[in-house]
């Protein structure tokens, strides 16, 4: 696990907002471990702050608005790519205005300001969320999709369809962070002409020009029209280029438009708060589905926090095997509750249950709809603890495990054939006088299905004969 970023000196950017058309000052600053991306209205009383967060999200229509008490940011995915693109974790964001510069319509000129403030690592872990399962969000009314898998790092995929002659199908793939800064930060931001009208005569980017956005011209343009556009412009002449392109920008990527929509569904990730180990897959995404769906993947996120889910590799080989179990406990099938011990130290154990049809309780316990008893899953826990107690001695086999006391004790989901229960438990304090006392979790997939806290004493089976 690598350690969180931040940069080593402020940096400062001046633009104008593309939307807003104000002139805009902004200044990245070091921030501390933890802090996250956050930004800052200096031009407004208290200077209030605004978290990246997916929570914030206000309106998604030109751009991602971020708002919290009143107070907005507009059109922040660029910036965030690009602190994503370096993998910075912790940066506050200073602005003199509710929008950042729109520079070229890229990440490029941001990705130039943080290199050249330099990164610095911190002494805290970065957390990162292993993406475990599909999660998946559509959207019926724009077909829209996005998909993140399991995969060994961060990769993200776009496959947009704009149904246009010009500008037709395109595909972009990102399969490391490190490529960004080459392959995807330079890619600018669009629009169809049809848009461009429309935003125009609604007022809106009145911060654009010819230079940070590209026009894709997807119908014919009237001498009226070519009018507004070279007043809008500033520009004495205007024309339409043979690959369809609005004056005279040359393509940085002959798919830039898909690199660029992959951009911005790493700006608009962003807004997990956390840095996502998996691959995204995006079919014709947009500021709507990017943010939904980081919406989706953060409350997931929240929840596998609350509730301590932790990762574990069942196809390791484990540290102990059933017969290696059966040397330290007394207990023999049926009711022999532990398959494996994963993981095992002087402090925690990790053990793992296989709960099938085959198991006698079944045949008693709610037959009609099998569920596993809650007493025997703290047994469960309990043995996996006695594990961990019985290795602290040379003789496990001349020891017996006793119960002193279960408090705390939680039920939270179900457990049903063909679960897989996966035991933590962990001592709260060390082992005195062979008394011990532990925090037990039993985890169902990737949920928190039981916890209780034990207290229990292992004692030599002569003195229980006296």
């Amino acid at each position: 696990m690598a350690n969180q970023t931040t940069i080593s000196s402020p940096i400062t950017l001046k633009g104008v907002g593309i939307h807003t058309g104000e002139e805009v000052t902004m200044t990245f600053k070091p921030a501390v471990a933890n802090h996250g991306y956050a930004f800052c209205r200096i031009d407004l009383e208290g200077h209030p702050i605004i978290e990246a967060q997916a929570q914030h999200v206000l309106d998604t229509q030109r751009g991602t608005l971020l708002q919290k008490n009143g107070v907005k940011i507009q059109t922040c995915e660029h910036v965030l790519a690009a602190l994503v693109g370096l993998e910075i974790d912790n940066v506050l964001i200073e602005l003199n205005a509710s929008e950042p510069p729109i520079m070229d319509g890229s990440s490029k000129f941001f990705v130039e300001a943080l290199e050249k403030a330099g990164i610095d690592i911190l002494d805290v872990e970065r957390d990162e969320y292993i993406v475990k399962e599909n999660i998946t969000y559509y959207d019926e009314e724009s077909g829209s999709e996005i998909t993140v898998l399991p995969c060994d790092n961060y990769q993200v995929t776009t496959m947009v369809d704009f149904g246009t002659k010009v500008l037709g199908t395109q595909n972009a793939s990102l399969k490391k962070l490190s490529d960004f800064k080459k392959d995807f930060a330079d890619a600018r931001t669009f629009s169809f002409l049809h848009e461009l009208e429309m935003l125009l005569e609604k007022g809106l980017i009145k911060g654009g020009d010819l230079n940070n956005a590209i026009v894709y011209v997807d119908k014919e343009i009237s001498d009226e029209t070519m009018d507004k556009l070279r007043k809008a412009f500033g520009k004495k002449s205007i024309s339409v280029k043979p690959n369809g392109i609005l004056d005279n920008l040359t393509l940085h990527h002959p798919n830039e438009a898909a690199r660029h929509k992959l951009l911005d569904v790493i700006g608009d990730l962003a807004l997990v708060g956390t840095r996502i180990r998996g691959k995204v897959i995006a079919t014709k995404p947009g500021h709507y589905i990017n943010t939904q769906f980081a919406k989706k993947l953060a409350k997931i996120i929240k929840t596998e926090k609350r509730n301590r889910v932790p990762a574990f590799d069942l196809n390791t080989k484990p540290a102990l095997d059933v017969n290696d179990i059966m040397k330290i406990l007394p207990h023999r099938p049926p009711f022999l509750l532990v398959d494996k011990i994963l993981e095992i130290s002087e402090k925690h154990v990790v053990a793992v249950k296989s709960v099938t049809m085959n198991e006698p309780f079944f045949e008693g316990h709610f037959p009609g709809q099998p569920v596993m008893p809650g007493v025997l899953q703290i047994e469960a826990m309990a043995q996996a603890g006695g594990v961990l107690v019985m290795n602290t001695v040379p003789d496990p086999e001349n020891y017996l495990t006793f119960f002193m006391k279960i408090e705390h004790a939680k039920f939270k989901h179900p457990v049903v054939p063909g679960d897989t229960l996966v035991f933590k438990l962990e001592l709260l304090s060390p082992i005195r006088r062979g008394i011990c006392h532990m925090q037990a979790y039993a985890y169902s997939g990737y949920r928190l299905v039981t916890e209780a806290e034990m207290m229990a004493q292992i004692v030599r089976k002569k003195d229980t004969k006296e």
